[in-house]
């Protein structure tokens, strides 16, 4: 049964003031940072915030900042009015959408001017979306060493754009609880990291990975895969959970399962980008499991490119 529809927010002083008169009433507030076209893993987050605080706030935002002017920005799918009815018919609801139309809009502030950034283009600076926009944005936050493996290796601005723009989140929610999807694991860790190097007086909750039925991770690209791709994706999931049972066995080379897995997946048909494992809380790659580890994956299906990942706690 659908529940109470929620307040949108479009403007951040108006968010901000939202945030505070009900913090003024003793209230806690949860934020679960999404860039839209929800699906039942979003909605999981939205049921672990209820878990923590009274109150909850579902940003929709897709960010400039995190893509390259080469990647996906233009064709990232959105639904607003359908996951406006996903949010509603969750149990408890959500009490705030804060929708903001550009939050690197700086209005008459905007001393960058478009023809600097494309000449830093030319130069072959890396560059993200805002800054080819030439939106005057120059204040970037990084994790510098958690930001450089894994996916930082082949989209290189991409996480400066997810720290920079969940500290922006932040400073305008000002919530409690933060709660953040693992399967984009690498993301979950750096922003853990910020959070205690920055003191933000924020905790941060990582939930584990909401999967379809025959195990596929749940992503909002998945509606870019054909039949047939999405049948092939599967042997990212299929790959990760027999390297998993390996270990369980016995099995601690990691060369031996990262072999497998990029084999079972090139294989299917995919381009595997990585296959690494990494010590979980910092990163660091290993050639031996002897700790708590995850193992991660990002690969190619046609023009899709999916992430997946999988805990091993031996």
């Amino acid at each position: 049964m659908a529940t109470k529809e929620p307040k949108i927010i479009r403007d951040k002083d108006e968010m901000r003031q939202w945030s505070r008169s009900m913090r003024a009433q003793g209230k806690t507030i949860g934020l679960v940072p999404t860039m839209g076209y929800l699906h039942e893993g979003h909605l999981s987050l939205l049921r672990e915030a209820h878990k923590h605080t009274q109150l909850t706030v579902v940003s929709i935002y897709v960010n400039p900042g995190q893509f390259s002017p080469n990647e996906d920005l233009s064709t990232y799918p959105s639904d607003f009015d359908g996951d406006i009815k996903k949010l509603m018919s969750v149990h408890g609801g959500v009490d705030v959408v804060f929708n903001p139309r550009n939050l690197y809009d700086y209005g008459k502030d905007k001393l960058v001017r478009v023809e600097r950034e494309e000449k830093k283009e030319k130069e072959g600076a890396v560059v993200s979306c805002v800054e080819s926009g030439g939106l005057g944005h120059e204040t970037w936050v990084r994790v510098e060493r958690l930001e450089k493996g894994l996916c930082g290796k082949s989209r290189p601005v991409f996480f400066r754009g997810v720290a920079t723009i969940v500290t922006k989140l932040f400073n305008i929610v000002e919530p409690d609880v933060a709660v953040f999807g693992k399967k984009d694991y690498q993301q979950w860790q750096i922003i853990r990291r910020m959070v205690r190097d920055l003191d933000f007086a924020i905790k941060v909750i990582g939930t584990d990975i909401m999967r379809e039925v025959d195990g596929l991770a749940m992503s909002s690209r998945n509606v870019h895969l054909s039949l047939q791709e999405r049948n092939k994706a599967l042997s990212i999931s299929r790959s990760l959970s027999k390297a998993k049972a390996a270990v369980e066995k016995g099995q601690v080379s990691c060369r031996e399962l990262r072999n497998s897995v990029t084999e079972a997946i090139q294989e299917a048909g995919g381009k595997v980008d990585y296959a690494e494992i990494v010590e979980q809380e910092s990163l660091e790659t290993v050639e031996r499991i002897k700790n708590p580890v995850v193992f991660c994956v990002a690969a190619w299906f046609g023009k899709v490119r999916l992430i997946d990942n999988i805990e091993i706690n031996i």
